[in-house]
């Protein structure tokens, strides 16, 4: 990957569910005795490296602790804002957002970046705002106030939409790009990094565990079984290994990856797993 421009890509754990059981994270499941954790993370990418000009851009902007109010268990051990600022990134200068999908745990927070161009699927708009919600069963992982934010930034002119698999930024950000998987929800994107231990892939809640993706046993959460089962085949193929795509929820990926500068919140995936 000589010729290819490398970025850093840092994953900040802001929030956890200790106490989670672990027949919740599997769409089949009979174990119902043992707790699995399952961490809340924003992701950043930095550079290129070595460019006269890096950026960073923010991968999906967490929850507010107004979500959590009503979901037991759910825990924000750091404001997004405060996390971001131990990586030495002010979210009120960040240029560019990345929304992997609007549930609750993804999409909040986005009074944090004023000056952001937020990026999103197409198709993800269409189902947080369209007929399927509807159906308490799809739209009770969404906060009505994050949705709302969002089309705001529509009317805004702060939101920008992407229809598959596209470039984010190929002048300013050469090689990261967007990959509609769905599945999970109607538009879920994830993204895909090069670094320079190979390409990374940001796949947020298209695994929230690398167990979904390693056992065939999916979150339970689900718009599209088949889009969901078939896009771990599209992750597998962008990334340079399965420890190339990172999952949206694991704690092992803390466990995994080196800290940044002994921040045990903060973890580099850039650099090669433990």
């Amino acid at each position: 990957m000589s010729a290819q421009p490398i970025y850093e890509v840092l994953a900040l754990r802001y929030g956890t569910h200790q106490d989670r059981p672990a027949r919740m994270n599997f769409l089949t499941s009979d174990d119902h005795a043992s707790l699995m954790p399952l961490d809340y993370f924003v992701w950043a990418i930095r550079g290129p490296i070595g460019s006269a000009n890096p950026r960073t851009v923010v991968v999906d902007t967490g929850m507010t602790p107004q979500a959590v109010e009503h979901r037991p268990g759910r825990v924000v051990l750091n404001t997004v804002e405060h996390m971001l600022a131990r990586a030495g990134i002010v979210a009120a200068d960040v240029a560019d957002v990345v929304l992997t999908h609007m549930h609750y745990d993804h999409a909040g927070n986005l009074d944090l970046f004023p000056k952001a161009m937020f990026h999103i699927q197409d198709a993800e708009m269409a189902f947080c705002t369209g007929r399927c919600m509807c159906h308490g069963v799809l739209r009770h992982a969404f906060d009505v106030r994050d949705v709302l934010g969002a089309v705001s930034r529509v009317h805004s002119g702060q939101m920008q939409f992407h229809d598959g698999t596209t470039d984010l930024l190929p002048r300013a950000l050469p090689g990261v790009s967007l990959h509609l998987v769905g599945g999970h929800t109607g538009g879920l994107q994830a993204v895909r990094v090069p670094t320079a231990r190979g390409w990374v892939v940001l796949a947020s809640d298209a695994s929230h565990y690398w167990a979904n993706m390693r056992t065939g046993n999916p979150f339970p959460i689900i718009s599209d079984l088949p889009r969901m089962v078939e896009g771990w085949r599209m992750l597998e193929a962008l990334a340079d290994g399965p420890d190339h795509v990172i999952p949206g929820h694991d704690p092992l990926v803390r466990a995994r990856f080196p800290t940044l500068g002994g921040d045990a919140e903060i973890v580099q995936l850039h650099l090669p797993p433990a």
